[in-house]
């Protein structure tokens, strides 16, 4: 009895200390920007860099958990933030959909004016 007890406390009191000796995890990943070419099932698109790094490089991308979630649809044409690591860079995740700037305000928005009425 006394000795699982012993153990016990011994594994507690070493628990911080194995936690310390952890080599800390870093995030090996590449930021670009993309404009999503294609779509295909299982919630993966085909992207076109945009950005200088890679620029006109072409990837096959799936939605990250996050945006999985939030249930954030993606169209051919939007524009997207991808994270691509250095081991494979044929394959991507999208992270971010940027809003499009050419979308029409929703009727009956406050900052809209009414649409002109007929009399």
């Amino acid at each position: 009895m006394q000795t699982y007890g012993l153990l016990k406390h011994l594994s507690l009191c070493r628990l911080p200390q194995l936690l310390t000796r952890l080599p800390s995890v870093s995030k090996d990943v590449i930021k670009l920007v993309g404009i999503v070419k294609e779509s295909f099932p299982n919630a993966t698109f085909r992207v076109q860099v945009i950005s200088e790094q890679a620029k006109d490089h072409e990837l096959l991308c799936h939605l990250a958990g996050r945006m999985r979630v939030h249930r954030v649809r993606i169209l051919p044409g939007d524009r997207v933030e991808i994270e691509m690591t250095p081991y494979d860079l044929s394959k991507g995740r999208i992270v971010y959909r940027y809003p499009s700037s050419n979308l029409s305000p929703a009727v009956g928005d406050r900052n809209t004016p009414a649409p002109p009425t007929r009399s």
